[in-house]
């Protein structure tokens, strides 16, 4: 009689939530006792606790991440006309953002060992047109900030970092997040720092825009029915807040848990036909996802699939030759670098706490046959 399969998911929270379970419940029926729902006590902590620790004078909190990047570049005062230049390999919230804000969003290429932008790329794109670069810190990979900070220097252009992917993700000593004059977070429960629902914020050392923000996060209010423009209802709501603190203060341990699963793949993929994920010597990696490229990409896939083991396409089409955006006439071969990426990445499960078991069983199947 043969053993039965031994199933691997791509994420397992329930592990998280058993742990987290009692504490959450009591923070539910504290908040339930307190009357305060919406910007309350712990939106008012967690805010001032995520300034803490990416190293900010701000952060204002928003309902999700495509928020994030919405109301920033609102409060940068980006709009029709302007251009934004960004990433192609990215979820496609990070350029929706440019277009809600009636923006154009123009695509640089990548890195093909890392998926973050590509400087020199960013570089050839610069029109007088251009306001601002969204740098994506892809995967839990910080971008290389200190050349795209010389372009934004030398044309004047906003930084909004998109850190969807990469909370506690570091550039030399700084977190991401503090690096623009924006730094765009998700906690949507698959991220590194995720809640039990939708949820955001915003990280920034200019009082301007944190002062703008507070009122575009409230229907523009300045005080109590009193509104000086239009605005977006964009709150975090305290519940949420309320777990982000639990789990916030165990962050360094849930990364250094990915981190640790990431070097056991390293280890046991070592030697193998395809590309491991790199460690870029400007910084380090919080290993949201951990992604490898293979030749035979779908057919290793399929196998994984066959097997039980969840991985997923983390992006099978770049967002320039989406059907969004025909209209900016792009073509296959103008991004080649993102294009052959989106053939052949793929991200492995990865989560801590994941059992080495399950590590080695991603990687016996992986290149079974």
């Amino acid at each position: 009689m043969s053993s039965a399969v031994t199933s691997v998911p791509y994420l397992d929270l329930t592990t998280e939530f058993s742990q987290l379970q009692e504490e959450w419940l009591e923070a539910i029926r504290a908040t339930g006792q307190s009357g305060a729902f919406i910007l309350g006590p712990n939106v008012k902590a967690f805010e001032a606790e995520i300034a803490s620790y990416v190293g900010v004078k701000h952060a204002v909190s928003v309902a999700n991440g495509t928020d994030a990047l919405v109301l920033s570049l609102r409060a940068l005062g980006i709009g029709p006309g302007d251009e934004v230049i960004t990433s192609p390999y990215t979820f496609y919230a990070t350029s929706e953002a440019v277009n809600v804000v009636g923006a154009t969003p123009v695509f640089a290429d990548i890195f093909p060992d890392n998926y973050t932008l590509d400087p020199a790329s960013v570089k050839s794109l610069v029109t007088n047109k251009t306001k601002a670069i969204i740098p994506v810190h892809i995967f839990g990979c910080p971008t290389n900030m200190t050349e795209i900070q010389k372009i934004a220097d030398d044309h004047n252009l906003a930084i909004v970092e998109d850190c969807a992917q990469a909370f506690a993700a570091s550039v030399g000593d700084k977190k991401v997040g503090s690096l623009g004059d924006a730094g765009c977070f998700s906690f949507y429960p698959t991220k590194v720092l995720g809640c039990y629902g939708d949820g955001g914020i915003i990280t920034t050392d200019r009082d301007d825009v944190a002062e703008h923000l507070l009122r575009l996060r409230n229907h523009g209010a300045t005080a109590p029915f009193m509104h000086s423009e239009v605005g977006y209802n964009s709150r975090l709501d305290e519940i949420q807040a309320a777990v982000l603190r639990i789990k916030l203060r165990t962050i360094d341990d849930a990364v250094a848990g990915r981190q640790a699963v990431a070097s056991a793949y390293a280890e046991r993929l070592a030697g193998k036909v395809l590309a491991l994920p790199e460690q870029p010597g400007w910084g380090g990696h919080a290993y949201n996802l951990y992604t490898v490229r293979l030749k035979d990409r779908d057919a290793c896939r399929q196998r994984l699939a066959d097997n039980q083991i969840g991985s997923s396409l983390c992006y099978p089409k770049p967002l320039h030759l989406q059907e969004v955006y025909s209209g900016l006439n792009y073509q296959p071969g103008s991004l080649p670098v993102a294009e052959h990426a989106s053939t052949e990445a793929l991200s492995l499960p990865i989560y801590p706490g994941m059992p080495e078991s399950h590590i080695d069983r991603v990687c016996e199947v992986l290149f079974q046959g």
